[in-house]
């Protein structure tokens, strides 16, 4: 499923769902994916962003206020909103046709 991403993409999954569990979430949802992407700084999702000049530690902090902390246990295996999956879907779709 991974295999059209860069390797900083693949690390940016990997980094939002350890920002899932930091929050407390049970779930991977579409704004630990963009914490993820902050997170890994060097992918070209968070070069674009800061192009744009979205700055990356105020999204963080706004991300962050908006989502909160939750009480949840987290478990090892989170599962992805349906959002989130139809966010990977369309980024899956748009890397393929990149290549």
């Amino acid at each position: 499923m991974w295999e059209p991403f860069t390797e900083r993409a693949r690390r940016s999954i990997v980094l939002a769902q350890e920002e899932a569990q930091r929050l407390g979430n049970n779930y991977i949802g579409t704004e630990h994916i963009l914490l993820g992407i902050i997170s890994e700084g060097e992918s070209l999702a968070a070069k674009v962003l800061e192009t744009l000049g979205v700055n990356l530690a105020k999204v963080r902090a706004e991300v962050e206020a908006i989502v909160g902390r939750g009480g949840q246990t987290v478990q090892q295996e989170m599962v992805f909103t349906p959002r989130a999956k139809r966010v990977i879907e369309l980024a899956i779709e748009e890397a393929r046709q990149l290549n």
